[in-house]
């Protein structure tokens, strides 16, 4: 990004989070993605704008409309997709985690009966352990992300899910 702001910085507003898990499921552009989360065309262009500078959305297709181009935006999620490494900052992170953080209360305020899990852990296990936990961890999220479908599509239940796990670096 040209102005130095990293990839995961970009992510770090709870407006930013929801589009993303909304074009998991298809490519939208800025007056659809205006439409569905209540944002004016102006906002939801910017914060589109802000995530395709930072590689988190491709352009997926471009259509004329009025004189203009409407440019259609996916969020693909996986090893293939090209994302500027960036160099993430504590200061990143932490901004991803409150912003992540703050999206899961409004989430909870929305919240219906019906299959869920939530756990917490800090604790010590082995190299090995922690990696199969990390693996099924992002085969899970990735699961999701593959079926996510358009919203409020026919014979589908609007789901949340989030998941932090890292090592902690002993205090010095």
């Amino acid at each position: 990004m040209d102005d130095g702001l990293s990839a995961l910085r970009s992510v770090a507003h709870p407006v930013r989070l929801r589009i993303l898990s909304m074009l998991t499921a298809q490519a939208m552009s800025a007056a659809e993605v205006a439409r569905e989360l209540d944002l004016t065309h102006a906002n939801a262009s910017y914060h589109l704008r802000v995530l395709h500078d930072a590689g988190e959305l491709q352009v997926e297709s471009e259509e004329k409309i009025r004189g203009g181009t409407a440019k259609r935006y996916r969020y693909v999620v996986g090893p293939a997709v090209a994302r500027s490494p960036g160099a993430w900052t504590a200061e990143d992170e932490l901004a991803w985690q409150v912003a992540t953080h703050t999206e899961i209360v409004r989430r909870i305020g929305h919240g219906a009966h019906g299959p869920g899990n939530s756990s917490d852990i800090e604790t010590w296990v082995t190299p090995e352990t922690w990696r199969a936990a990390i693996d099924q961890v992002a085969a899970a999220m990735t699961m999701l992300h593959e079926a996510a479908q358009p919203p409020r599509t026919e014979g589908t239940i609007h789901v949340s899910a989030s998941a932090q796990a890292f090592v902690i670096g002993d205090p010095a």
